[in-house]
């Protein structure tokens, strides 16, 4: 279905400190009318998840949901709003490379662009492959089949 972010591609980063967004990718933020690009620290990974405005909006919504003073709504807060910035690709479709994404990522050469259905995500390619692999050991010891 089209629209959404698939597979994984790895493409280093240039003397400047851009890389480019895989064409896939591009297409499906195109495809989304997506411009300006919400990029938060995940929760669990060491990468960087990026998405449209709506990839705010949607964590945004749950926090309505809790009580404003609550350690919960605060701790969200502060992963949201103290761990998101706002980035734009430039005209070749470029991504900068910030130490915003280094520091939490560790990359320092090549970008590891992973899809995630709704968003994609930034890593280092090493520790991309290897918590791939550990999510498939997992899903092998519970007994999911394809």
């Amino acid at each position: 279905m089209a629209g959404r972010f698939l597979s994984n591609a790895t493409n280093r980063i240039d003397a400047k400190g851009r890389v480019s967004v895989p064409a896939v990718f591009r297409s499906v933020l195109s495809q989304q009318g997506i411009q300006e690009l919400y990029c938060l620290q995940d929760f669990i990974y060491p990468a960087i998840n990026i998405g449209g405005p709506d990839l705010l909006d949607r964590f945004e919504r749950r926090m309505a949901a809790e009580d404003p003073f609550a350690l919960e709504a605060n701790e969200m807060s502060l992963l949201l709003h103290g761990g998101g910035v706002y980035m734009r690709l430039d005209a070749e479709g470029r991504l900068p490379v910030t130490e915003f994404i280094r520091d939490f990522t560790g990359i320092s050469s090549e970008v590891c662009f992973v899809g995630r259905s709704d968003h994609f995500q930034l890593w280092q390619p090493q520790a991309f492959h290897e918590a791939q692999a550990k999510a498939r050991e997992m899903v092998r010891m519970r007994g999911v089949r394809q």
